[in-house]
């Protein structure tokens, strides 16, 4: 009796996860649009692509690969759920932690942090059909210099 109960409540786990990663819009590969983002306070980079998978109890992993305008390779990772919380990120020489927040089903806010001090905010809003997310970064950079960026992108 109990076995079966376990595996009734371990399946409802397994489709609740397999629901919500269907319903978030931002699960998926992004490449970036250079020709339509705008940069203000850094350079832009030669591409950049995201990919986002679930993690957790509704948190999304990221694997961000970027060229940089120097044509060296950059790979930023971290798992993160949207409870406000800093979690790790790895592979940036600017951000150490992040937290997230959702505020609605097609808006997340995330708060960059070095050593404990926040230098950038980034809002990701997805398009209503989903096929393109915009993000703008506002804060500083490692020199102080202020950074308004808007970055679009294509989901692939």
């Amino acid at each position: 009796m109990y076995r079966k109960l376990r595996l009734v409540i371990l399946s409802l786990v397994v489709f609740s996860v397999a629901v919500w990663a269907a319903d978030d819009p931002l699960i998926g590969a992004w490449k970036l649009n250079l020709a339509k983002s705008k940069f203000s306070g850094s350079t832009p980079s030669q591409s950049d692509t995201m990919k986002y998978e679930p993690y957790g109890a509704g948190g999304i992993k990221v694997t961000r690969t970027i060229i940089t305008a120097e044509g060296k390779t950059q790979h930023e990772d971290y798992s993160a759920n949207y409870d406000g919380k800093d979690y790790p990120l790895t592979g940036s020489a600017n951000v150490d932690a992040v937290s997230l927040k959702r505020i609605d089903a097609n808006t997340t806010e995330r708060t960059n942090k070095k050593v404990g001090k926040i230098t950038t905010t980034i809002r990701y809003v997805i398009s209503g059909n989903g096929k393109t997310l915009t993000t703008t970064t506002t804060g500083t950079n490692a020199t102080g210099a202020t950074i308004n960026n808007v970055r679009v992108w294509d989901k692939q």
